[in-house]
């Protein structure tokens, strides 16, 4: 017995020993990398393990095998980047492979910034198809933002998209574009819009306070739409009323609507436009800390330039744009309106944001988007430079060019100060957006330019302000990319690199990282961004995209479903 007893333990031990050196095999095995996982703290080279969509192991997995296996030797290893600002809403519908955006390693898109893509009426439906230059034409098969997200996921796309449900798009379905205050009928179905748009899984609340309609909504009306979002655990974000001369007082009225709201509240594109507001970022940095130490979640996102893009709308103000482009177009025409445009193109003001004048020379607007092909030669021009050609006013000239175009133009406006920008980038709580689309230099998309955001946003983070200029580390950089947006949006099972998370992941080379495109030729790809996985799909192999199209939507907290 005793020898049966000795001969039992004997191959236990065996079996023990043999399972404990058993090879783990996982889909897919990267070794050797310098993983940041996304918290901030100091990378550690190692080994990362993913099954299906899933990270399986994180470590020293140097008995595993992978199906497909990747050495990252000397490659940084990353969670998948956030852009907490995409415009590429129309632009994933005309390539889902979103180029631009994923040689750079973002993995997630993130719409919404005033305007969304649902829910629609007619009137919505239209004004949705005239925020871009028109150059990509499309049919509307949805009626709702969540049915609108789970077009692109069937249709294919290759980053995971989610968005805000836009407050001006609400407007439009309720008000129009007439400048007055919603009645209460047409406030509470505003409010019972916004509260389907976050069942559906949209992040918050999306303003832009500077353009018409969003210029109309009041501070009150907005804090009711925010306390639905905030029902739901949903964000206030907003493109604030002002970035110029009332830019401490439009962050005033963000702080407001977040207290009263009870909503956490980021602002897009943190910026001061124009020299003379330069000196306001301190103060506003002040007010910032000042709220988060009394208990307020205040945030903000950037682009790391220091001109942005936008429209001609941006230099007129928002009375003569009352009604929609038709409207705006039709007065455009009458003479003594024209005189009336020009004059306040030309006077300072804080009634309304001009960003004509915050440029301080019209060698500082660049023309870079036209729907009407008779026009695009203009493409790339100064807005002084169009006017020398035509001999009109430059006033005139943007006035003339909106009509007919038959659109607001896009342009870019030379605006901000680099010292600011580089303040910014160290701030805590400062994530990313590119405020642009994601495409490709090549087809419908060559029908217009555009700014060099939508090519090097992240590329020009990680290579200029993190590698050559030191800014911040690497470390939070990435942080800032990835684990702080998805805290902030309340996202689950991304952001970071950890065992049960999403395998959405960016394996990039930090000595080469490098942003290639400029003002001049903005459609030039970031270089250095070797691999990218999202939902555990390679889409991105030595540098070269693989037509893999695994997207899939990122729904917010108050999702009345099985929550990602």
């Amino acid at each position: 017995m005793k020898n049966k007893k000795n001969t039992f333990a004997l191959i236990l031990c065996i079996a023990v020993l043999f399972s404990c050196s058993e090879t783990k095999t996982y889909d897919i095995l990267i070794k050797n990398g310098q993983i940041l996982d996304g918290s901030g703290e100091p990378s550690f080279v190692g080994d990362i393990g993913i099954n299906a969509d899933t990270i399986a192991a994180i470590g020293n997995l140097e008995n595993a095998k992978g199906l497909q296996e990747i050495d990252a030797t000397g490659l940084a290893v990353a969670p998948g980047f956030i852009n907490m600002l995409s415009w590429a809403n129309e632009s994933l519908i005309a390539d889902g492979k979103s180029q631009s955006d994923i040689l750079q390693g973002v993995t997630l898109e993130v719409f919404g910034e005033g305007w969304s893509m649902g829910p629609l009426t007619k009137d919505s439906e239209k004004s949705i198809k005239g925020i871009g230059d028109g150059n990509i034409k499309y049919e509307v098969s949805w009626n709702t933002l969540g049915e609108y997200l789970e077009f692109l996921e069937k249709k294919g796309v290759t980053p995971n998209v989610a968005s805000f449900v836009g407050a001006a798009t609400l407007r439009i379905n309720t008000v129009g574009f007439e400048d007055r205050a919603p009645t209460e009928e047409e406030m509470e179905a505003m409010k019972a819009m916004a509260r389907t748009a976050m069942e559906e899984g949209a992040m918050g609340i999306g303003s832009a306070l500077i353009y018409a309609p969003g210029f109309y909504a009041s501070t009150e009306e907005l804090i009711e739409l925010c306390k639905v979002a905030s029902e739901y655990d949903g964000m206030y974000i907003s493109h604030m009323r002002s970035e110029g001369n009332r830019f401490l007082e439009s962050l005033d009225e963000l702080l407001q609507i977040a207290d009263n709201a009870n909503i956490r509240a980021e602002v897009y594109h943190l910026k001061q436009a124009g020299k003379d507001n330069w000196n306001k970022l301190e103060p506003a940095i002040a007010k910032i800390d000042s709220a988060r130490s009394a208990g307020l979640h205040i945030t903000t996102d950037m682009y790391n330039y220091t001109a942005g893009a936008t429209g001609l709308d941006a230099s007129m103000p928002p009375w003569v744009q009352e009604g929609g482009y038709a409207k705006w177009a039709e007065r455009l025409q009458d003479l003594e309106i024209r005189k009336k445009v020009a004059k306040e193109m030309t006077t300072p003001t804080d009634e309304w944001e001009n960003l004509m004048l915050a440029t301080e020379s019209y060698d500082r607007i660049l023309l870079i988007g036209f729907k009407n092909d008779s026009l695009k030669y203009l493409t790339g021009k100064s807005l002084a430079e169009v006017a020398k050609l035509r001999n009109t006013s430059p006033e005139e000239t943007a006035m003339d060019l909106v009509v007919q175009d038959g659109s607001r133009v896009g342009t870019v406006y030379f605006l901000m100060s680099e010292e600011n920008v580089k303040k910014q980038i160290a701030l805590p709580y400062m994530s990313f957006g590119s405020d642009a689309e994601s495409s490709a230099p090549e087809g419908v998309f060559l029908k217009s330019s555009t700014h060099p955001r939508a090519y090097g946003n992240v590329a020009r983070l990680l290579g200029k302000y993190v590698r050559d200029e030191k800014v911040i580390s690497l470390e939070e950089a990435i942080y800032k990319l990835t684990s702080l947006p998805a805290t902030n949006l309340k996202i689950k099972k991304r952001g970071a690199l950890k065992e049960g998370y999403f395998a959405d992941l960016a394996l990039f080379d930090p000595k080469t990282i490098q942003d290639q495109a400029t003002f001049e030729k903005p459609m030039q790809y970031a270089t250095g961004m070797r691999h990218v996985f999202v939902n555990g799909v390679q889409v991105l192999k030595d540098g070269e995209h693989t037509g893999a199209l695994p997207g899939k939507v990122v729904r917010g907290p108050g999702w009345k479903g099985n929550q990602q």
